[in-house]
C-alpha cells in the first residue's frame, strides 16, 4: 500500500496502468462462499457424471427416452394393425369431421376435396384399385402405395387419424363429384391423360 495514501480513502494498490489504479477491496463473504461452492459443485459434477459414470448425461437420457418412445409407438402401431380387419367405419360425426379436415389437408391435393381424383384415383366410384372394403382402405392409407407416389401415412398420422380419414373417405362412396376422374379399371383413353 502506498504510504501517502489517505487512511480513510479507498485502498489503492501500488500498480498503475494508464493513470488508473486498482482498488484493493475485499470481496463480500457471501460472494466468496458462492464462488467456492461453485468450484466444489463443478468437481462433484465432473466426478459423478464424467469420471465415475454414476449418472446419465442428458444425451444418454434422451436416447433412452427415444428408445422407450419408439417401443410405445411400435406397440400402438402393432395393436392398430392387428385390429384393422375388424374395424368398421365410424358413425360419429365428430370423428368423420376430423377425418374430413385431415383429408382436406393431406389427401385433397391428389384426390380433390370432393374425392373425384386428380393424380390419385377417384374415391367416389365403385372401382377401387387396392380393395373396396373398409379394411382395405385403412391398409392402403396406413401403408401407402409408394409405387404410385402415395406415401406411407403411418409415419405421419396417428392410428386414430388414419381411422378418421378412412371413415370420411367411406362417406364419399356413391357421391357424384363434378368432372370425376374415370374409373381406373377401364382401358386408358388414347392420347395424353388430362389428369396427369
Amino acid at each position: 500500500m502506498n504510504d501517502t495514501q489517505d487512511p480513510d480513502g479507498p485502498l489503492l494498490l501500488d500498480h498503475e496502468s494508464d493513470g488508473i489504479r486498482e482498488l484493493d477491496n475485499e470481496l463480500p463473504t457471501w460472494w466468496v462462499w458462492l464462488f467456492n461452492g461453485s468450484i466444489l459443485f463443478a468437481v462433484v459434477y465432473l466426478c459423478y457424471y464424467h469420471v465415475f459414470h454414476l449418472g446419465k448425461l442428458s444425451g444418454d437420457e434422451w436416447k433412452e427416452e427415444m428408445r422407450v418412445g419408439a417401443a410405445l409407438k411400435n406397440a400402438a402401431m402393432g395393436k392398430f394393425e392387428a385390429t384393422i380387419p375388424a374395424l368398421t367405419p365410424a358413425k360419429d360425426q365428430v370423428i368423420v369431421g376430423s377425418g374430413q379436415q385431415t383429408f382436406f389437408k393431406y389427401c385433397a391435393p391428389c384426390h380433390r376435396k370432393d374425392g373425384g381424383g386428380l393424380v390419385g384415383p377417384n374415391l367416389c366410384d365403385d372401382y377401387w384399385i387396392h380393395g373396396s372394403n373398409f379394411a382395405d382402405n385403412l391398409t392402403t392409407i396406413w401403408n401407402g402405395v409408394p409405387a404410385k407416389g402415395m406415401i406411407t401415412w403411418k409415419n405421419y398420422l396417428k392410428p386414430d387419424e388414419v381411422y378418421a380419414v378412412a371413415s370420411y373417405i367411406y362417406t364419399l362412396r356413391g357421391t357424384h363429384p363434378s368432372n370425376p376422374k374415370p374409373p381406373e379399371n377401364q382401358a386408358p383413353p388414347a392420347g395424353p391423360n388430362a389428369y396427369e
